[in-house]
């Protein structure tokens, strides 16, 4: 049996970074591989029992209006899987998107059983690798797919397109302007980055898993509260620009965590005014550091 080492498959990132920090004070062996070291993908699996893929290249921004890109995500995600029927102790946790898989859901919150029906390339992708994950379930490996709200939290670095909290914190402290496609009343679920990382702790730790998961706050917000929250929290009025909305963009997405909390017993503990304003904590402090 293999030793309790686990693998970070695009562990470099926010989610990554405080994932293997948190399996560092547990004492369980961490090694993080990024696309530059795929080729030492097949040697590394060997030494580890669990590997928690994060890996990705694109937002849903990013990639739209070239499809394209999603190509080498979907054919890292592959080799993966490949590489793993080598590996038939290995259990696989494949991070897909909570936010972007189902589209506009008929009914909020949204189960992890509605239509997966996304509107961006993005999604589809996710989709797609998805199910290429499900091909090692359907052989017998344990495969846990989860699907994350947006995360936030300390630590979070600014990337384009991507990480509307610590975005907003940053136009907030620099007195930029915000677009905003749309009007602004679009709602999303938030998670912060903790509480992510908690529950994706108690899933690494059941080797055989093999569940799809919503992994979110289950509540939902527009992006005209959190506007507010965030002026709260930073002292400033965040400055804003509506944009015409995009087609690829979801109305209205909140998950259904249920699962997860009937599976772990695991809950969110951390709410949104509360999470803001420690990463408004954070953002201050290392910006001072």
């Amino acid at each position: 049996m293999k030793n309790r080492q686990v693998l970070l498959l695009g562990g470099a990132g926010f989610i990554g970074s405080a994932l293997a920090s948190r399996l560092r004070r547990e004492e369980i062996s961490v090694q993080v591989l990024g696309r530059a070291d795929v080729h030492r993908l097949r040697d590394v699996l060997r030494t580890c029992s669990t590997v928690v893929h994060l890996a990705s290249t694109t937002t849903p921004g990013s990639s739209s209006g070239q499809p394209a890109l999603e190509k080498t995500n979907i054919d890292l995600t592959r080799h993966l899987v490949e590489c793993l029927k080598e590996q038939p102790e290995s259990h696989l946790i494949y991070f897909s998107s909570g936010g972007t898989v189902y589209g506009n859901p008929v009914q909020l919150p949204v189960a992890e059983d509605a239509p997966l029906a996304p509107l961006s390339p993005y999604g589809v992708a996710k989709v797609a690798q998805e199910a290429a994950c499900q091909e090692l379930r359907a052989i017998g490996h344990a495969v846990t797919i989860l699907r994350p709200s947006n995360a936030y939290g300390p630590g979070q670095n600014l990337r384009n397109g991507f990480g509307l909290i610590r975005t907003m914190l940053e136009h907030a402290r620099l007195g930029t302007t915000l677009e905003i496609w749309g009007d602004g009343e679009n709602v999303r679920d938030f998670i912060y980055i903790d509480d992510l990382v908690e529950g994706t702790l108690r899933l690494i730790q059941l080797s055989h898993d093999m569940g799809t998961y919503n992994l979110g706050s289950g509540f939902g917000y527009s992006i005209n509260h959190v506007r507010s929250v965030v002026g709260a929290a930073s002292g400033h009025q965040l400055k804003t620009i509506n944009r015409t909305a995009r087609g690829l963009d979801v109305r209205s997405v909140v998950l259904d965590i249920s699962c997860l909390n009937n599976r772990l017993g695991w809950q969110p503990a951390v709410g949104l005014e509360q999470g803001v304003a420690r990463t408004q904590d954070w953002l201050k402090n290392w910006l001072n550091t």
